[in-house]
């Protein structure tokens, strides 16, 4: 166990940021006050950094700045007890992917030469599959992750918290997202090949893994208590939220997995 006033630095995406839970308190990383990090400092009694931010990749946190941000790793030091990571579903362009998609099959109807057009421009950027070549590269580049986050907080507990299911087993094509027979079941193999990165990096570290993946699958999109958010058109600002990211009870959830960890 991580002892009360020990510092902790959570490092990521927006599925560890999570935009669209009040409060945001770091609008332009979209960071909110009621993420897991923020949950589980409050529940140890953690010093918390949270750098996370949404739109990060696995570079963002090695050696890439981020609008002003520095590269996240650069907030751990060699005090730091805990360490978490959520992040490379960016470097798969994973849930923009589902949004393109979703989108061009709501709003881009090819039914005029000006639809045909959006739709045709749209449907180029929307590649669901991807060679198992950028897998590897996702979980090589979280091994590299962990591995400098060691150099700089040798005596850190390291935790990998993989991506929150979007589509389970009972999410329904076209209508719990807008996505036909053939697209959903390919989103669902880049959400497995995203978890296998990150099961390799751990593997390959002895990092410890928060599989929240599979704990979600019975949370995803179109169950009764989902975890995640669905499809919408609707900005935060009109009254929407943002689409295909971790809610309240998703970001609870999480907490409760990490804390689970680190308990055993």
């Amino acid at each position: 166990m991580i002892a009360s006033g020990s510092r902790y630095v959570a490092l990521g995406s927006s599925f560890a940021a999570g935009p669209g839970i009040n409060p945001i308190v770091h609008p332009p990383a979209g960071r909110s006050g009621n993420n897991y990090a923020h949950l589980v400092a409050a529940e140890l009694g953690l010093e918390l950094t949270d750098v996370t931010y949404s739109g990060a990749t696995t570079a963002h946190l090695l050696d890439t700045p981020q609008d002003d941000a520095p590269p996240q790793l650069e907030a751990l030091t060699p005090d730091t007890a805990l360490v978490t990571i959520t992040v490379g579903g960016n470097d798969l362009e994973y849930v923009g992917t589902f949004q393109r998609g979703s989108f061009l099959n709501t709003v881009a109807k090819p039914a005029t030469i000006l639809g045909r057009r959006v739709a045709n421009r749209i449907r180029a950027r929307v590649s669901y599959l991807k060679a198992e070549a950028s897998y590897q590269a996702v979980a090589d580049s979280l091994t590299t992750v962990v591995e400098r986050a060691r150099d700089r907080s040798p005596e850190a507990r390291v935790l990998l918290v993989d991506y929150l299911s979007l589509v389970g087993p009972a999410t329904r094509p076209r209508l719990d997202v807008p996505l036909n027979e053939e697209q959903l079941p390919s989103v669902a193999m880049m959400a497995d090949g995203l978890a296998g990165a990150f099961a390799k990096a751990a593997a390959a570290t002895g990092a410890d893994l928060v599989a929240a993946s599979a704990a979600s699958l019975d949370h995803a999109v179109g169950t009764a208590d989902p975890w995640t958010t669905g499809f919408t058109l609707r900005p935060p600002s009109l009254g929407g939220f943002v689409p295909y990211h971790p809610n309240a009870a998703g970001m609870r959830a999480v907490a409760g997995l990490i804390l689970e960890v680190l308990r055993t």
